[in-house]
């Protein structure tokens, strides 16, 4: 008779190739906890992780001895204390350049077109960061500079996911990118999604601006596809499509 096929849980589907299972599937249960739980019960670990609970309660023991759950008098587990003294070291050492300047290099690569990150500034938005086009025709915005915060596909991002009404905010907050031709300046032309934090914060705006002759429909993905890599590496998540 054949054999039955082994059940294969959601933490062996996303185990890294020629990693260690065990490390995989504890890395995993640490993922089932999301923002907002505080203690979780073996029952909806093992819904989450899709482990057998003897399973998880050897990978458990391995996490609580390690500091990085908790368990709780209740028989719950919380993240421990050994989570905050990595998150401490993390932070210390953080670079929000380190992080999105390969990004926006990677779209200029895709692209041949001008990557920016925006972020708020005031009454204004700060091009914090910027990689420009190869080609010589482009605009020449300078990282440093304040734009206007209701023009400009960044702009319009940044006002939309800080809950401005009516269009296009809306559709921007739909849709999660805005695609806009000439609204700053008439011969540009950009394409902008937001970027989130751990806590679902917006962090900022990635931008493409390219010379209107050139716009291409098909930026929209590129840029919807590089603003979700972004926030995965800041510890958010992307909630759009594409």
């Amino acid at each position: 008779m054949p054999r039955k096929a082994a059940h294969v849980s959601a933490a062996d589907q996303h185990a890294a190739a020629g990693g260690a299972i065990a490390v995989d599937r504890a890395l995993f249960v640490l993922r089932a906890f999301r923002q907002g739980d505080t203690a979780l019960t073996l029952n909806t670990l093992a819904e989450r992780s899709g482990l057998y609970k003897s399973t998880l309660l050897r990978l458990l023991a391995s996490l609580e001895h390690a500091g990085l759950v908790a368990r709780q008098p209740d028989g719950g587990y919380r993240l421990g204390p050994e989570i905050a003294r990595l998150h401490a070291v993390y932070a210390a050492s953080f670079s929000l350049e380190a992080v999105v300047m390969p990004v926006l290099r990677e779209l200029v690569r895709e692209t041949r077109e001008s990557a920016a990150f925006h972020v708020e500034q005031g009454e204004h938005r700060l091009c914090l960061y910027r990689v420009d086009s190869p080609q010589p025709v482009r605009d020449h915005i300078r990282a440093g500079e304040l734009l206007p915060p209701d023009r400009g596909a960044g702009g319009r991002v940044l006002r939309a996911f800080a809950g401005a009404r009516g269009e296009p905010y809306e559709t921007i907050r739909r849709e999660g990118v805005a695609a806009l031709v000439g609204d700053r300046i008439a011969d540009i032309a950009g394409v902008s999604a937001p970027v989130f934090g751990p806590a679902g914060e917006l962090v900022g705006a990635l931008t493409l601006t390219c010379p209107s002759s050139r716009f291409d429909d098909g930026f929209r993905a590129q840029v919807l596809r590089a603003a979700r890599g972004l926030t995965g590496s800041l510890g958010g998540t992307f909630p759009f499509p594409g």
